[in-house]
Formats: structure tokens, sequence, C-alpha cells
């Protein structure tokens, strides 16, 4: 359940926050107001963008950075503050951590590499890494890996508080070690028959793409992604916790060492744990630009793009309802229209791409929440959702 305590609003604007072991001074500065450019089609802002970032900080979040593109007009703003120290304007063009939109890029090079003729989708994870994937899987293949039909559970991990979670932040995960975790258990179901959203399949996807092209998946991504898209911004960060370049703080609602429940500045956090499934570094504007090459088939081509956008014929393994990902993307009607795309979360950050399939709108945010992993949506987040595209 997420928490919420009358603590939170005045750790934001009063009483300051925790950073580490210490206990940082409140910002001096009021709220920042939201800032946005006008459309380059002429028209004005969207009042509804700028009203949905407008008041921040607030309790939970600390900034928002959004662009919205297409057909239909264009616009970009963002509101809040770099960090709570200082209490200065939110950097528009900062870097961030983009989460499981990673799967996205993942998704593409995968498709990429069965254009190529260099992996079957329909051919079983343990043909190519049979020195990992047990018989016990024998039955998944590489279409219900990256459109988590797979079966395979989710992996161990130390701890299962935030506070546990953030005093390993440090602890650098192997994927073949995540693997192995995973697949030494039962399958959750048989592959194909329901479909449970998990890391997992995305982390044996990037293993796969390793032994085909005998590389390291970061450099795949780069080469056949960030090169040609000149997305100068995006990178993976490896065992590095830090977010190098321009970026604004993060911060996470939990217990402090004083036993009080506060903000902790948690941007310096690893990622290992989330690798091909969810640790990219991206900008709303390099996001931008692979949203739209994307949609627009620039790359992933031909009928193998059809991957994205076809669900499959199964139902949710917790709600029960028809299934809502496909390969590497999800689809949920808004405003009485399907609109096509991922979200992310990492600890202080929460991202997101969407587009409508002819590409009439985009929407790329990033959102400094103050619980990015808990249940439900960010406040902010579904405001910008809604106000790009109407409510479900």
């Amino acid at each position: 359940m997420r928490t919420r305590t009358s603590l939170l609003t005045a750790a934001l604007l009063v009483a300051g926050i925790a950073a580490g072991p210490s206990v940082l001074p409140a910002a001096a500065s009021a709220p920042a107001a939201p800032t946005a450019a006008g459309s380059t089609t002429g028209q004005s802002p969207n009042a509804a963008l700028e009203a949905a970032i407008a008041g921040l900080p607030n309790a939970d979040t600390t900034a928002a950075l959004v662009r919205v593109g297409g057909k239909e007009g264009t616009w970009h703003g963002s509101s809040g503050v770099h960090d709570l120290r200082t209490g200065r304007p939110a950097d528009p063009a900062a870097r961030f951590r983009a989460g499981s939109v990673t799967k996205v890029f993942t998704a593409a090079v995968a498709l990429q590499l069965a254009e190529e003729g260099r992996l079957d989708l329909d051919r079983s994870a343990r043909s190519y890494l049979p020195d990992l994937i047990p018989a016990s899987y024998q039955g998944v293949t590489v279409r219900q890996l990256l459109d988590h039909t797979h079966g395979i559970p989710a992996a161990d991990f130390p701890g299962t508080t935030v506070e546990e979670w953030y005093a390993n932040r440090f602890r650098v995960h192997d994927p073949r070690d995540m693997v192995r975790s995973a697949v030494s258990k039962k399958p959750e179901f048989a592959p194909g028959e329901r479909q449970h959203y998990l890391n997992i399949g995305y982390t044996v996807a990037g293993l796969v793409i390793e032994r085909v092209t005998h590389d390291s998946y970061e450099r795949q991504v780069a080469r056949r992604v960030l090169g040609p898209l000149g997305l100068r911004d995006t990178y993976f960060p490896g065992t590095n916790p830090r977010i190098t370049g321009p970026h604004n703080h993060g911060y996470q609602t939990m217990r402090l060492d004083d036993g009080t429940r506060g903000l902790r500045d948690v941007t310096v956090w690893g990622t290992t744990d989330g690798w091909a499934a969810g640790d990219i570094v991206s900008t709303t504007a390099d996001l931008e630009t692979f949203t739209r090459a994307l949609f627009r088939g620039r790359i992933v081509r031909g009928p193998l793009l059809e991957e994205m956008f076809t669900l499959p014929e199964v139902t949710d393994i917790r709600t029960g309802e028809p299934a809502a990902h496909s390969v590497g993307l999800s689809m949920k009607v808004l405003g009485g229209r399907e609109v096509w795309g991922k979200t992310g979360g990492r600890w202080g950050y929460n991202a997101a791409i969407a587009s409508t399939r002819n590409g009439s709108r985009t929407l790329v945010y990033s959102v400094n929440s103050t619980d990015a992993k808990g249940q439900g949506m960010n406040r902010t987040a579904e405001k910008i959702m809604v106000a790009a595209y109407g409510r479900p």
C-alpha cells in the first residue's frame, strides 16, 4: 500500500529531507512555477498539460518534465525543483532513470535480429541458452519472454522493504545469477497460458541477444538504436550508481535514521537488478526522438513491427483481465482511442513514452515521484496522461 503521512508535505516544504545518513535543511524557496514552451505549430500551450504539472513540489512529486508531439500539436514544459536543498527550478534537459522503458529498446533489438534471421521468436529460449535454462522451462519461446507469457517467476533479491532495498542499493547483480535464481523455482504457469508482467523475461532476452550476436547487450542497443538516432543523452549506467551529466534529484518516502518517516535523497542507487529490463538513463528529448522513430517504423520495420502492437490472447495472472502487454509495449484506451507505450519506475523516478498508433500524438514524461515503486500510478503522472489523451 502506498504510504502517506502528514509529515510528507512538511518534509517537502518546511522541515527538510534526509539525504544519505544526514538531514538536509528545508528549501527556502516556494514551489517552482511550471515553465512551458509554445507549440511549434503556433498554437498556445496546452492548458490541461500546464495545469497537470502546476504546484510542484508537492507530497507526491518534486519535479516533472513533459514533451508532447505529433500532428495534433507540440508542447513541452517543466515544473518543480532540481533538488530540495536549493529549491532551484528543475532542469528541463535533465537526464533521468527511465526504468522499464528499457524494455522497448530491448524488444526493438530482438525484433531487428529476428528480421535479420539471427533470432527466431518461436524458438525456445533454452535452445539459445542451454547452459542456463533448465529442461523445466524448455517450452518457453523468445516471443513469450518478450510478451510476459513465459511463466518464469521473479528472481530473489535481498530485502522486503524499501529501507532494506536502500541498504543494498550498491549491490551488483549479475544477470546470469538472476536467471539462475528464477529458473530454480517452479513455473508460475505453462508457457503461453497467462500473462504476468515481470523483469525476468527481459533479463533472459538480454542474454539471448548477447549469445546470438557474440557482443554485449549494451553495445548492440548503442549500435542499432542510440547511434543511428543520435540519442547522445541516453546510456546504460552499468555498475555506476550515479547519473552522469545534468539531472534532477530523486526522493523516496521511507523510515529515516531517527525513526520518523520522511524523504531521503535516492538519486545515487545502483540499477544492475534491472539491466536489459530497466536500467537505461535518458532525457525527454531523446525518448521523444526514439518514440517517433519507433512508431514510424524506422527502428523495427515491416511485419515484425506488428509484434509490438499485438496483444497475446490470454488473461493477466493477477487481474484476470485481457492481456495488456505486447512485445515491448502495453496498450490502454484513453479518450476513446488506443494509446500504446511503456512506463518505467526506479527509486525517485517515474518515466513513460506513449503514442497513438498512427503517431498523431506522442507523449514523454519524467516525474520525480516520492514513491516511484508504490502501488498505483503517481498522481502527477496520471494527470499528465489524462491531459495528453483523455480519461480511460
